[in-house]
């Protein structure tokens, strides 16, 4: 049997594709620098020590955490040994199982985050949110939602690091008793 043809894109769909394509292209790039020049510190790495910041007890194995910010294991070992380096993530053996290595949020790391995040979630709020409706807001989110479980079939995590108020909100977090 020969192969089926090729379903090639339609005008439409050709359009949607390359603006799709123009965010997942620049939209990491902005926050990247807006991060750096904010906050001396990549996407990536806020990714990482905002998934800290969320963790009860601000750690999480380095194995689950380079799953949640999609890196691979060597790439956040660099990247936490960098994050060592500022005092903001210290690594130590997993109690519960040795074998493993736990990514531990320290004191100066959450206080990064929560200097941080204000200025993060105000660029993610001013390049997605502020240009679209709620209705579009609603769509986008539905459709984020669709195209991410074709991808990962399961359904994706839905959780944004730094996008909740409560852990990086001293205020918040100070009412519930919880210090940085």
């Amino acid at each position: 049997m020969p192969p089926a043809a090729p379903r090639w894109l339609d005008a439409e769909e050709r359009q949607t594709w390359l603006a799709l394509a123009s965010v997942l292209i620049r939209l990491p790039s902005a926050l990247d620098a807006q991060l750096q020049r904010d906050a001396g510190i990549s996407h990536f790495e806020y990714q990482a020590l905002a998934f800290l910041s969320e963790q009860p007890t601000r750690s999480l194995r380095m194995s689950e955490l380079a799953v949640v910010t999609e890196g691979s294991l060597s790439r956040l070992s660099h990247v936490v040994k960098r994050l060592e380096r500022q005092g903001w993530v210290t690594r130590t053996p997993d109690p519960d199982d040795g074998r493993y290595t736990l990514a531990v949020l320290t004191g100066a790391g959450w206080d990064k985050v929560v200097d941080t995040a204000p200025g993060h979630v105000e660029e993610v709020r001013r390049l997605v949110f502020d240009p679209l409706s709620g209705e579009q807001q609603r769509h986008l989110r539905e459709i984020g939602l669709r195209v991410a479980s074709a991808i990962e079939p399961g359904g994706p995590d839905q959780s944004c690091p730094g996008s909740r108020t409560p852990p990086h909100n001293p205020e918040t977090q100070t009412q519930q008793g919880k210090n940085p």
